[in-house]
């Protein structure tokens, strides 16, 4: 006799409510963080901006060479170049970016910043 219709087995059952608690605790802990994390993201994408742009257009490097310059820690802030307006974008997904423009005789400048 072939069974049509199996319950779940309790293994299963648990493993699925393991999963939701594992994903609520995660949710809350990143929304508890969400000052530092926020925090340490705008920081990062300021510092990333303002080296990259110096790297980019008073060093004459391409973006690419200039990427290689982030510290440790900062794999999740992307670079973005324009270069008419000499100006280098660092973003952190979903959470800020951060630009910085040369100015001839201060070198590269970040953006003010708006909370």
């Amino acid at each position: 006799m072939a069974k049509t219709g199996t319950k779940p087995s309790v293994k299963g059952k648990v493993a699925k409510y393991l999963l939701i608690v594992v994903l609520i605790a995660l949710a809350a802990g990143l929304w508890f963080n969400r000052a530092p994390i926020t925090g340490y993201a705008e920081v990062s994408t300021a510092y990333a901006a303002r080296v990259a742009c110096s790297c980019r257009f008073v060093g004459g490097r391409s973006l690419e060479d200039c990427d290689k310059d982030k510290l440790s820690g900062m794999e999740l802030v992307s670079l973005s170049d324009d270069a008419e307006g000499q100006s280098v974008t660092a973003n952190f997904p979903f959470i800020t970016s951060s630009t910085a423009t040369y100015r001839e005789g201060y070198g590269c400048v970040l953006e003010r910043w708006e909370p």
